[in-house]
């Protein structure tokens, strides 16, 4: 275990790094920050500190990005009320369960997805009530354990083709709704504690700092290649720290343990590989005046099956807040 000064300097460089990321990109803040801080914290400790600089850092994207809102609100209010259970049992397994079997979890969660939108999977997505409710529970559960959604809220509004500012305003709101209500869940259980506090106050300089930098220097910088050395950073940073957990839970030994980070890294720069070959192609190929960004069909966002799906939704947001209700009342 580092002291505490070490463990305080990586902590603040890398949530300076996370918050110049977040304010060039829109989002990444906690996708950075999150995996390299459990070498040396726990969820418990960890998370509420994150949750309310996410918060604000979440407010802030989303009034920077309010022209897209009305575009979007329609698309990402299935995923909305699909939040609130998950964020009711996400929060209660926060509660419960021994620190070294969440950080476990965390990293095999976050691994598959950071790798998946690394290799630019494309597939068209319908936003219908059908796949925001169950996709809305999911991620609250992964988001009130971890403080991650960025991977797959990205996959998720990449395969829908929303474009630059529906895709921030879109995330944004999202963000900014699970990061509230999981906020208001762990001060009601009790998770607010004095080493939360004390993280919380290194990460808000870093913050302070790093957003209005990442802003201004994404606009002499190539946006796309950014993103993707960010997510390569991601990745190997979550296979140590995978790699790490496995020796804590005795589930394997050193050095095999360290199998896993260098599979992820073998997998990253094979995936760096096909990303620079095409975008090198892409650069150099020659465009004809008929040339159009790629953008997938507007008619995604039909509701197939019409009134009686957004029933089902509502009567599923009713539960969702009757289960987040019932799980603040009994703590």
């Amino acid at each position: 275990m580092p002291s505490l000064d070490t463990a305080v300097i990586v902590l603040a460089g890398i949530a300076l790094f996370a918050a110049f990321v977040n304010g060039a990109l829109g989002y990444g803040f906690s996708s950075l920050t999150v995996p390299l801080a459990l070498v040396f914290y726990t969820n418990r400790i960890l998370n509420p500190a994150v949750v309310v600089i996410e918060v604000f850092l979440n407010l802030y994207v989303l009034f920077i990005n309010r022209d897209g809102v009305p575009a979007v609100w329609k698309r990402v209010f299935p995923i909305l009320l699909g939040l609130l259970p998950g964020i009711a049992v996400g929060a209660s397994v926060l509660a419960s369960l021994q620190p070294d079997w969440v950080k476990l979890g965390t990293y095999i969660v976050i691994l598959p997805l950071i790798l998946i939108q690394a290799a630019g999977w494309r597939k068209p997505v319908r936003s219908t009530w059908l796949i925001g409710l169950p996709f809305g529970t999911v991620l609250g559960i992964l988001y009130s354990v971890t403080t991650i959604s960025g991977p797959p809220l990205a996959i998720l509004f990449n395969n829908q083709g929303l474009v630059k500012d529906e895709f921030r305003a879109g995330l944004a709101l999202v963000r900014v709704a699970e990061s509230s209500v999981t906020a208001i869940v762990y001060y009601q259980l009790g998770l607010f504690i004095a080493e939360s506090a004390n993280i919380l106050l290194v990460l808000i300089p870093s913050v302070v700092g790093g957003v209005p930098l990442g802003a201004y220097l994404i606009r002499r910088l190539d946006a796309e290649t950014f993103r993707r050395i960010c997510m390569s950073f991601d990745a190997w940073v979550v296979g140590f720290g995978l790699s790490r957990v496995l020796i804590n839970l005795n589930l394997m030994e050193s050095p095999w343990a360290y199998s896993a980070m260098a599979v992820t890294i073998l997998i990253d720069l094979y995936l760096l590989y096909i990303f620079f070959t095409k975008r090198r192609q892409t650069l150099w190929a020659p465009l004809t005046p008929g040339d159009q960004p790629s953008r997938f069909p507007s008619d995604m966002t039909g509701e197939p099956f019409g009134p009686v799906g957004r029933l089902l939704g509502y009567v599923i947001a009713v539960l969702g807040i009757a289960m987040l209700a019932y799980t603040i009342s009994h703590r």
